[in-house]
């Protein structure tokens, strides 16, 4: 009867004096959180509940499931996978920790601070360090996982003794990854690009949605995930349109006739601009910019305050612009010229530039012959 009840006794207290302090934990936190509502770290630790309760059960269990009697024949082995329990949820808990820390620093900076690029900027180091913290304690937890082994221990000096070899050969190996890791690490701190920025990539406009130690996601208009290598941002040219004000100025281009009324195109476009949500009302304008031997090319200019607004700026103008020359001055569309042309002076028609023929009373007289026949 004692070999049951004691080994349920001992497991059966752990399980409830694990929920009893997770509740009891929970609880508290959610007061503090009631409490401080203005800061949300007490809400986000609350995640933490769960593996906390890991750690403690594994913890309570690891430490007397030896006075428990359980499986004598089996014991070292059930010791072992309570010690790697012990260790990966401990390793969760002091990710979730830091993650709950982080969000709650970079909420109150983002409540604080009304500077859309500055709140981007902190948001990518933010989520790059956070990224950071939790390839590290993984990377520690796995190393002391396989230290808990006696063959690795002993293995241990081999390893040191290698580690510089093995570190050459791995650097050489890993050498994309490795420049990748300090992309990230750059963009982070140099302020290249932010989470947020809108950016032109090899010709696709699209806003960037993620940001790892490794792959940067860039999120294009049609819904599209372009995701590339972080490297490619340090040492390849692109366009941040997001940098240094998101304001913005675009412009639309219009090649019509010679004939087109300009100034009235410039009074429409006014029209037009008022009634557009999107306009800022910073500046607009239009004026000629080139022309050729068949039209005459038009640019109109508009402001507004994103490179949302702009895009819906452009295309307002073009649509309603060329509706309104369709209706009202049709004349003013390109057109393929298909009228005689106009001859010079003393021109003949067959493009021989020669005197009209000498009449003697009303009768042609050909001119004089030179040389035989």
């Amino acid at each position: 009867m004692e070999n049951v009840l004691r080994p349920l006794i001992v497991v059966g207290g752990s399980l409830v004096l694990t929920l009893l302090v997770g509740w009891i934990a929970d609880l508290l936190l959610k007061r503090a959180d009631q409490r401080h509502q203005g800061v949300p770290l007490w809400g986000l630790l609350r995640r933490c509940r769960l593996p906390l309760q890991v750690v403690m059960c594994t913890a309570l269990l690891r430490g007397s499931y030896d006075q428990a009697e359980i499986a004598l024949d089996h014991s070292a082995a059930i010791g072992q996978i309570l010690t790697l329990v012990l260790i990966g949820s401990t390793a969760w808990l002091v990710v979730r920790i830091a993650t709950a820390i982080v969000d709650s620093s970079y909420s109150r900076y983002a409540n604080a601070h009304r500077d859309p690029a500055r709140v981007r900027r902190v948001r990518t180091q933010v989520t790059l360090i956070q990224r950071v913290v939790s390839a590290i304690v993984g990377v520690m937890a796995v190393a002391a996982m396989l230290l808990t082994f006696p063959a690795m221990r002993a293995a241990g000096a081999s390893l040191l003794a290698s580690a510089g070899i093995l570190g050459i050969v791995a650097g050489v190996a890993a050498q994309s990854t490795l420049s990748n890791m300090f992309a990230g690490l750059q963009i982070a701190f140099g302020d290249m690009v932010r989470i947020g920025d809108t950016v032109v990539v090899d010709g696709e406009w699209g806003t960037v949605d993620e940001i790892t130690l490794t792959f940067l996601t860039v999120r294009t208009w049609d819904e599209r995930r372009i995701t590339m290598p972080v490297s490619y941002f340090t040492s390849q040219p692109f366009e941040n349109w997001s940098r240094g004000g998101v304001q913005m100025t675009g412009t639309v281009f219009f090649h019509v006739d010679h004939s087109a009324p300009v100034e009235e195109m410039r009074d429409k476009l006014r029209d037009i601009l008022r009634e557009c949500p999107a306009w800022d009302g910073r500046d607009y304008g239009l004026a000629v910019t080139d022309t050729t031997p068949n039209t005459i090319e038009v640019r109109a200019l508009a402001t507004a305050k994103d490179a949302d607004d702009i895009w819906t700026v452009r295309v307002t103008v073009r649509e309603q612009m060329i509706r309104w020359l369709t209706a009202h001055h049709p004349y003013a569309l390109p057109r393929v010229n298909t009228a005689d042309a106009v001859l010079p002076p003393n021109s003949h028609p067959n493009g021989n530039d020669a005197r009209p023929p000498r009449t003697t009373r009303g009768r042609a007289v050909e001119p004089p012959r030179t040389g035989r026949g």
